[in-house]
């Protein structure tokens, strides 16, 4: 299977879209898009997969991300700048976590808990939410700076509420790592910028 593809690198990149649109839709509203939730915390857990879209459980999983980086690509002021911010964060953030063994080992640990909880409790059941929660404050939140998340402040005082925006920071954690496994560097996105937002357009009309 070869991953160095700008299908692949498109797809992650949607990952990464999707993950900080749910965090912003989570700090203002309190509530995010179902289905893309379930597809992005799915994504977490889905460590061996056959393939870079079957991390989402397929097209339809990554379409909110595919539509909201489309948005975010085509023109030339910045649609949703606190979604931007995010993904860059997430990006420069695993960039960091790539070289700390002892950091990847305590995700690694995390998650297999937390796929075992999925299978007992469902997948965006509070313990499992809980869970990735702390996983993501035990490693990610270490490293410097951390993503500063703005929204309603009595929103983000509540424990379901901050859980469920730092599994979906874990998510667009996860989807920084598949975009750099897939060859993807920052270059390349300013680089192949109309190729990219060439794919995610094929890719939205396929959904």
């Amino acid at each position: 299977m070869q991953l160095n593809t700008i299908t692949n690198q498109a797809i992650a990149l949607a990952g990464i879209a999707q993950s900080a649109a749910l965090v912003q839709q989570l700090a203002t509203t309190g509530s995010a898009d179902n289905a893309a939730m379930k597809a992005s915390i799915a994504s977490v857990l889905k460590i061996d997969a056959d393939d870079v879209l079957d991390v989402y459980g397929g097209l339809s999983g990554i379409k909110l991300g595919l539509e909201q980086l489309n948005a975010q690509m085509t023109g030339y002021k910045i649609t949703h700048p606190e979604q931007a911010r995010y993904s860059a964060s997430l990006v420069f953030l695993e960039n960091q976590l790539a070289g700390k063994t002892k950091l990847l080992s305590t995700l690694q640990i995390g998650i297999s808990k937390a796929q075992a909880q999925s299978e007992y409790f469902g997948l965006l059941h509070e313990n499992v939410l809980a869970n990735l929660g702390d996983i993501y404050s035990n490693t990610i939140s270490t490293l410097q700076p951390r993503i500063m998340v703005n929204g309603d402040p009595e929103l983000l005082t509540r424990p379901e509420i901050a859980n469920m925006i730092r599994a979906c920071l874990l998510a667009g954690i996860r989807s920084a790592m598949l975009w750099r496994q897939c060859g993807g560097k920052r270059w390349k996105f300013l680089l192949y910028r109309k190729k990219i937002r060439t794919e995610l357009q094929a890719l939205i009309k396929q959904i």
